[in-house]
């Protein structure tokens, strides 16, 4: 069973991401919601994590940072980590690539949007239903 962490610091989003996974067809899974960075890189050092999807602005410790802690780690550094944001840049999105984020995807989010981006992370046969 794959373990996925969700870092947002609204409820709403979570539990929106959350959704378009499930109508996506992530069966395989467990996710675990954080409110901030710091609550989530707590989550990702507690237990073996196979995907950290994380907002970048959120109190406490915003996105980037998060980033930043977890490709700094020996510990985490291999951590599959998607940013969601509502900032359209390019110039940011090739920052965070380059920092070690595996994808950006832009807000809103859709199933579609979401299956693409996390479907070469979970390829282990049966991580996701048919649909």
């Amino acid at each position: 069973m794959k373990r996925i962490v969700i870092a947002d610091d609204s409820g709403t989003a979570r539990m929106f991401l959350r959704r378009c996974m499930e109508i996506a067809g992530l069966v395989d899974a467990t996710i675990i919601e954080a409110e901030d960075g710091k609550e989530a890189l707590m989550l990702v050092k507690s237990e073996p994590t196979d995907l950290l999807i994380t907002d970048l602005n959120m109190p406490v410790m915003d996105g980037l940072t998060l980033l930043k802690w977890v490709k700094a780690s020996p510990k985490l550094s291999e951590l599959k980590v998607l940013i969601v944001s509502s900032a359209s840049n390019p110039a940011k999105e090739a920052e965070l690539l380059e920092l070690g984020a595996c994808g950006v995807v832009g807000k809103p989010v859709s199933p579609t949007s979401i299956r693409e981006s996390i479907a070469f992370l979970l390829e282990e046969e049966g991580a996701y239903g048919r649909n």
